[in-house]
């Protein structure tokens, strides 16, 4: 871009910044910022719990996952006794 062209755009972009700022008060954008610095808060107390509720459902799931381990190989073993076991009485 040639420098004319960088300094129209500037001075365009400047002009609509001061049109903007006529919309609206200075007041009303400091409720507003209040309000989004309150909404980040409450956003990283969220995130916050989150990841110790994360911390804390991996610490148990490694702590009964062997248990789920074991009672599923449990499981598939007596169902399929079970089956042997009607089969054998349907012949029977």
């Amino acid at each position: 871009m040639e420098q004319s062209e960088k300094r129209s755009i500037q001075a365009a972009s400047e002009e609509v910044s001061r049109e903007f700022k006529t919309l609206i008060s200075a007041d009303d954008l400091d409720s507003l910022k209040q309000l989004q610095h309150l909404i980040l808060g409450r956003l990283q107390d969220s995130n916050a719990v989150l990841s110790h509720f994360n911390e804390y459902s991996e610490h148990c799931f490694t702590e009964v996952s062997s248990d789920f381990s074991r009672n599923t190989r449990l499981l598939r073993s007596m169902k399929s006794d079970l089956v042997y076991i009607f089969q054998k009485l349907s012949y029977a």
